[in-house]
């Protein structure tokens, strides 16, 4: 974008945002997971929220875009067309899903913002045209069935696996995830004043807030940490003796180090990214919690002697946090999972190396595909001798009994419903939890 082009963005109220929105998404849209632009991006904190909005609907109803641009471009998208894309879905967005904002900045800006750039500045006149036809056709395009939100064979793939859930996870898709905190300490005063209601032994639930997580009540002084409530399950398991050695494989950025911390342990955190070692580092020091921190492969890393526990949160398709990373049902293949699924297997097999007799081995992944779960803990059992099932019981997690199985393993998802004590604590993530001794 040319130095006047740029000026003239300035100059038109709005204009910059729906362009770093654009932007944002366009990255997402290649592939790039989502990161929520910050204030080094857009300064003033009511753009950025509108920013962030804009892109986070636009990925939520992908699906629902995607079928909707596909009754309004007869010919389909333009090719080599820069922005127009990402412009077209937030401007869609903007009509389909938050008329709260109205109609005409969708349109006004959109031809304003593909005009500023020199690859979709021919393509104004069809945007314009395009967003006319999708104002003037808002009812058919708003019925548009929730089934479009998920790929076919994911949408299939998970009715065979959990039953007639598409619907409740929909509903999770596009409302999105609650803030979900473990406490460091038992602190019902700290809970009121978070606005926040205990859902499971240490985990609080904030169903809506006002304030960036920064500015929370208790963020500063390191009262708690953000983590979603199933991923809170699997640390919770690591029933051992206070002081025993615990590694955590894929530590970062370290809510599950920090829980085996708390339960008394001593911690080795594990990762290979440097990057996300700074985050865990920065979160402890906050909490005030020290762990010997090591970067290292996990699936080679050699201790000088082994360990009475392994926590397993091992990489994996990550499709069980739609509701915070919309785009992941999109960038995921059936491909992807199979070599997710070879690489686990590695991380097992290395991960029974590095237990002692007698040792815990606490596995999970935040997916809903049983390939990655299910089937994963039955090859354990059936290729892994030195490795016997501990049964996981419905006592061991008070709060959330509905998602341990039959056969002793952990099962959440978008679907699930949880109760408490008062009436119902609402969803989780995907995840899936199983739990071995090494003989």
């Amino acid at each position: 974008m040319g130095l006047g082009n740029l000026a003239k963005t300035k100059a038109t109220p709005g204009l910059a945002l729906r362009v770093a929105a654009a932007t944002r998404l366009r990255n997402v849209l290649g592939g790039d997971n989502l990161v929520p632009l910050g204030i080094s991006e857009i300064a003033d904190s009511r753009d950025r929220a509108l920013a962030n909005k804009l892109v986070t609907t636009a990925l939520r109803h992908h699906g629902q875009l995607t079928e909707a641009i596909g009754q309004l471009l007869d010919k389909g998208l333009p090719k080599k067309s820069g922005s127009f894309e990402a412009l077209l879905r937030i401007s869609l967005a903007q009509l389909l899903f938050l008329p709260e904002l109205g109609d005409h900045s969708a349109l006004f800006l959109a031809v304003e913002a593909a005009k500023r750039d020199p690859k979709s500045q021919h393509l104004a006149a069809l945007m314009n045209a395009v967003l006319r036809r999708a104002q003037s056709e808002l009812t058919a395009l708003r019925a548009i069935p929730a089934q479009a939100l998920f790929p076919r064979w994911l949408a299939e793939k998970w009715t065979a696996s959990y039953g007639d859930v598409l619907p409740a996870f929909a509903h999770a898709l596009v409302e999105g995830a609650p803030l979900d905190l473990t406490l460091k300490h038992d602190n019902p005063v700290l809970v009121e004043l978070l606005g926040g209601q205990v859902i499971s032994a240490d985990t609080v639930r904030i169903a809506a807030r006002d304030l960036p997580v920064s500015e929370l009540p208790g963020y500063a002084d390191g009262r708690w940490w953000v983590q979603d409530a199933a991923a809170a399950i699997p640390a919770r398991l690591m029933r051992l003796a206070p002081g025993a050695r615990v590694l955590d494989l894929c530590a970062a950025p370290g809510g599950k180090s920090a829980q085996l911390i708390k339960a008394g342990f001593a911690v080795t955190a594990l990762d290979s990214d440097a990057q996300r070692l700074d985050r865990l580092r920065d979160n402890f020091r906050r909490l005030n919690y020290a762990a010997d921190v090591v970067q290292a492969d996990g699936t080679t890393y050699q201790p000088r002697q082994p360990f009475e526990g392994v926590l397993l949160d091992a990489p994996c398709s990550a499709t069980g946090t739609f509701r915070r990373h919309p785009e992941v049902v999109w960038h995921r293949t059936p491909k992807d999972i199979a070599g997710r699924v070879a690489l686990q297997r590695q991380f097992i097999t290395h991960a029974v190396e590095l237990l002692a007799p007698g040792g815990l081995l606490v596995y999970c992944v935040c997916s809903l595909e049983p390939e990655e779960g299910e089937a994963q803990a039955r090859w354990i059992a059936t290729q892994l001798p030195q490795l016997e099932p501990v049964v996981i019981v419905a006592d061991e997690l008070p709060g959330l009994a509905a998602a341990v199985t039959a056969e002793g393993w952990v099962r959440t998802h978008p679907g699930l419903e949880l109760g408490d004590s008062g009436g119902n604590a609402g969803t989780l993530d995907g995840f899936f939890v199983a739990r071995f001794r090494r003989r």
